[in-house]
């Protein structure tokens, strides 16, 4: 019988994701078959599977520690939030349209039995499953519609954990608050508590595991470090916002600002930057001079005309065109793309009321929101350089490029095609490729074209390398600070 174990939280980014992604690590270095499970999952950070759908990508992450291919059965609902009270709704991978919030949850039944049959699917196929939980586990408001929390979990006989974050504080009344909002039969599955992202010495706290363990007769499995070092694909907009205005240009490094739209999505395609010791990634959302950065980026947006609207009420308009007229490095990348162009038209109402929006005006480009959705894995050559890139496509929107085109596009999702994508025009690229960095050869090329002598002492690796050694050293942070006999005990499994 497939075994599960499930990963809770006693609110949002607790460390649920990171901590799935370890266990996921850990249990398939033991030789498990094991696969990841989020019955439901909000977040505009998607992930294109081979087979051209869409999952979140903690879910992806996950599977990849647990070196499997990622398919929509890890993660069959995915909320992709578009206002602050609407979301589209991903059902097995493909968009099944846009919903208000009170809309959504007056009824889950249906995607809760839709998301069940892709828990069956995996169970047939692996020996254990890790299931992530949604939010805090203890939302009571919300008990009877949530479904990606203990509703899963019983579906799948699971015990659980508790993860909690010490460094946000009162840690105490995180753990004893959440179990006593829980029902009995949920309280139940509880089997363990994981204290996550803790500072200082240990042996300071071992009092407090003490009550925490006489308190709730549930044991701490672990007291987990703060740690700096490792770097795991973000899951949402909260890890950004942490970084968010925090630094300004510095001296002997590239810097590169994002602009930190208000619906930002796939800001991963960012994160190869880390291992360029001599670059500097800024996220930047309240207007600055732009003077002292090598590159400005607007990243992808799942709402590209409110985003749009955003970047005129802020004042982020003219300070961007202001940059790129006196000739600095402007990139647009799929919503940013959009967005850099000089129109976007809505004719279905997809994103606004209205037909159509002046976009910034900086690319001679103008594009079309369209109901069906591209979504695909692709490759092909910079035409500028010959460098051959690859990355994923996740965009509403044709756009119609005049000038001249950035990728010759030859794959997508496997199939051969003959196509093309973005735009190059001097100091301003548009593309709808994200991940495009994660390949070197394209990084470098990219980092010398924007600071020149300033880029120094290129690292060689490739993004999707960098992950898996990331993962294995989180994997080993985590076995180091947790109780692995007393994990492996509540799973079922021989250390």
């Amino acid at each position: 019988m497939t075994r599960a174990l499930a990963v809770f939280g006693t609110a949002s980014d607790v460390g649920k994701s990171i901590t799935a992604t370890a266990l996921c690590k850990i249990f398939a270095r033991k030789g498990i078959k094991v696969a990841p499970f989020k019955a439901q999952n909000m977040s505009n950070n998607a992930f294109v599977t081979i087979d051209g759908l869409e999952i979140g990508v903690a879910q992806a992450v996950q599977s990849i520690a647990c070196k499997e291919t990622p398919n929509t059965d890890m993660n069959p609902v995915l909320l992709k939030p578009q206002s602050r009270t609407g979301s589209q709704v991903i059902l097995n991978g493909k968009s099944i349209g846009s919903i208000k919030a009170k809309e959504y949850f007056e009824n889950t039944d249906y995607l809760y039995q839709e998301a069940m049959k892709s828990l069956n699917r995996l169970k047939s196929r692996y020996e254990l499953i890790v299931i992530e939980g949604a939010g805090s586990c203890a939302e009571v408001n919300l008990k009877g519609r949530d479904f990606a929390n203990f509703k899963t979990a019983h579906s799948a006989n699971a015990d659980a954990i508790l993860v909690a974050d010490i460094d946000k504080g009162g840690v105490f009344a995180q753990i004893i608050g959440t179990l006593e909002c829980l029902e009995k039969r949920d309280r139940a599955l509880i089997k363990g508590i994981i204290i996550n992202k803790f500072r200082g010495d240990d042996k300071l706290f071992q009092e407090g595991i003490k009550y925490i363990e006489e308190k709730t007769n549930i044991p701490v499995l672990g007291l987990v470090p703060y740690f700096k070092d490792i770097e795991i694909d973000y899951e949402d907009s909260l890890s950004v916002d942490f970084l968010c205005d925090k630094s300004y240009p510095l001296e002997k490094k590239v810097n590169i600002a994002v602009i930190r739209l208000p619906y930002i999505s796939n800001f991963t395609d960012f994160l190869p930057f880390k291992l360029e010791s001599s670059v500097f990634v800024h996220y930047v959302s309240k207007l600055q001079a732009l003077d002292g950065y090598d590159a400005v980026v607007i990243p992808g947006s799942k709402s590209s005309i409110s985003d749009l609207e955003w970047l005129k009420k802020t004042g982020w308009k003219d300070a961007i065109r202001n940059y790129a007229e006196k000739g600095g490095f402007v990139v647009g990348v799929c919503g940013g793309f959009q967005i850099l162009g000089k129109k976007i038209y809505d004719p279905y109402g997809i994103e606004s009321n209205k037909t159509e929006v002046d976009g910034l005006g900086i690319l001679d480009v103008e594009t079309i929101l369209e109901k069906n959705k591209t979504l695909s894995n692709s490759r092909g050559i910079w035409l500028e350089s010959g460098i051959y890139v690859s990355g994923y496509e996740i965009h509403m929107g044709k756009t119609q490029v005049s000038g001249k085109n950035a990728i010759k596009v030859e794959k997508r999702n496997g199939a051969q095609v003959k196509d093309f994508d973005g735009i190059v025009s001097e100091n301003v690229w548009g593309v709808y490729f994200h991940g495009i960095f994660d390949n070197y050869n394209f990084r470098h090329y990219f980092l010398n074209k924007v600071a020149g002598n300033k880029f120094k002492k290129p690292n060689r690796i490739n993004y999707s390398d960098f992950q898996e050694m990331q993962m294995e050293r989180l994997a080993n942070h985590f076995k180091r600070h947790i109780d692995i006999k007393k994990l492996f005990e509540i799973v079922g499994f021989d250390v």
